[in-house]
């Protein structure tokens, strides 16, 4: 989209607090900013494909009730601001499908928690965005919707399974969205987009409205819901209105009472950084971004290390994602899919301990088994608090290399290119592993760009349930440093 004007620019790429201090001035409507959004969407998504189930009449008709609550006098969170939001998020009266052709007909009848609650605080929704089948890519295509883009270079995936949102912040259509997170679906789409993203706390959102249609939804040992927008303060705020217990379970009795950041100053920070992993190589790109950062925040007052004798086993650790993350998803599977799972674990050797190894021994666990990685899990989780009570975030790469090429072959075909070396796709799980097996908070924040001109992404891990604190080391950096850029071509 070419020729904007600077007014056009503000809107298109304006932060939710500078927005909605326009809309409480008059000095745009609610209804000229979705259309605004709405006229972005349908000149640029034919080539991105990020917004595929469109809700444009009811956005409007929305933005006309914020527009009437506004001149009332009104003031909420998010009132009169456009947003979009994942596909797997059930709202009511639009189609919620996983990607999946089972799915296509499925037509909820109630919002998400999650949307309920943007909604309550005022936003204007206009439509969902895409995902891969299941959610269970870094990509995002299906049979359904199609294959969408990353708006820094179309021949590569925005990330996964949040790849529609990321690509549609990045591309301007609106300062925030939603979406969900077991493998990095937050993490690595932001870090492919050069967006931001949070991974809540375990349960800090409640998932309700967020469950394969059909199945029945349970609370998830490693699945999150939580926030994505082009800012870290557009994070806080949105992890402020969504966060808390579901209403109609744990919410009757419990209040959260989040605890501030633990500093207001970068000086003040205590940073562990990390880009080499035993398991996996790091892309020399990623290396040099994150040494960059390192000097950054060194010359800030920082103090910063690259080891600790506190930091669990980083190999361990992913072996025991694996086992847990093949658990949580083996529940889908049709019979003949287990029964092939089952065949090949029965099969492996013994003192095979390889990330292979240990995905085909989670399919198959039984409860006693998980019962073991359960108490593994915990003795993790106490590592983890040793390590927050020398250093206050950890720094590492959300994954091992920026976005890359589209490929839709079969995933157990697939290779990741690292450097000129080829390994399996999968362990690149290993890094968005570091803070989803023990549950706690990381923030995906920008950092830079590759010499090829793609985004590169760091992921802030913090201390269980201290989600503000890696949220606000994130608005430090991005103001000392800089922050989001939108892609070239689009803010022109």
């Amino acid at each position: 989209m070419t020729g904007q004007s600077r007014g056009d620019y503000a809107l298109s790429y304006g932060t939710t607090k500078d927005l909605v201090a326009a809309l409480a001035a008059g000095k745009i409507s609610a209804l000229e900013l979705t259309d605004h959004v709405i006229a972005r969407i349908e000149a640029l998504d034919p080539t991105l494909n990020a917004v595929v189930a469109r809700d444009f009449d009811r956005g409007r008709d929305a933005a006309r009730s914020a527009d009437t609550a506004l001149a009332r006098g009104e003031r909420r969170p998010l009132l009169g601001i456009p947003m979009v939001v994942k596909e797997s998020f059930d709202i009511a009266g639009l189609p919620t499908t996983w990607g999946a052709p089972a799915n296509k007909n499925f037509v909820p009848q109630a919002d998400a928690v999650m949307v309920a609650r943007v909604k309550a605080a005022g936003a204007v929704i206009l439509g969902k965005t895409n995902v891969p089948y299941l959610l269970g890519d870094w990509q995002s295509y299906n049979e359904i919707y199609g294959t969408t883009n990353n708006p820094w270079d179309l021949g590569r995936t925005p990330g996964g399974s949040s790849g529609g949102s990321s690509a549609a912040l990045a591309a301007g259509y609106g300062p925030l969205s939603l979406g969900s997170d077991i493998g990095g679906s937050l993490r690595v789409p932001a870090h492919y987009c050069g967006v931001y993203a949070h991974k809540p706390t375990l349960n800090l959102i409640p998932p309700r409205g967020h469950f394969v249609p059909g199945l029945v939804a349970r609370t998830s040992d490693l699945a999150v819901v939580g926030p994505m927008a082009r800012s870290a303060a557009d994070l806080d705020l949105a992890l402020e209105v969504t966060a808390g217990p579901d209403e109609t379970r744990a919410g009757v009795a419990y209040r959260l009472d989040l605890p501030k950041p633990r500093h207001e100053e970068l000086k003040d920070f205590r940073v562990l950084v990390i880009d080499d992993h035993p398991s996996l190589p790091t892309a020399a790109s990623i290396r040099a971004a994150l040494e960059r950062l390192s000097q950054n925040l060194v010359k800030a007052g920082a103090k910063v290390a690259h080891a600790s004798p506190l930091l669990p086993d980083l190999a361990m650790s992913a072996r025991l994602y694996m086992r847990l993350l093949m658990s949580a998803l083996s529940e889908r599977w049709p019979a003949d899919i287990y029964q092939q799972a089952e065949t090949t674990a029965a099969t492996l050797k013994p003192d095979d301990n390889s990330l292979e190894a240990e995905r085909w021994r989670g399919a198959v666990m039984s409860h006693r088994e998980w019962a073991a990685a359960d108490t593994a899990r915990m003795t993790l989780q106490q590592q983890w608090s040793a390590v927050f009570r020398e250093w206050d975030v950890v720094l590492c790469p959300p994954m091992p290399t920026p976005a890359f090429l589209h490929d839709h072959t079969p995933m157990a075909e697939r290779r990741i290119d690292i450097d000129g070396r080829q390994f399996s796709f999968f362990d690149q799980l290993v890094w968005p592993e570091i803070a989803t097996t023990p549950g706690l908070p990381a923030t995906a924040a920008p950092i830079g760009l590759s010499d090829t001109g793609l985004p590169i992404g760091v992921q802030i891990v913090g201390p269980y349930l201290e989600d503000r604190t890696p949220i606000a080391f994130a608005a430090l950096m991005e103001r000392e440093f800089g922050g989001f850029v939108p892609p070239p071509g689009y803010a022109d």
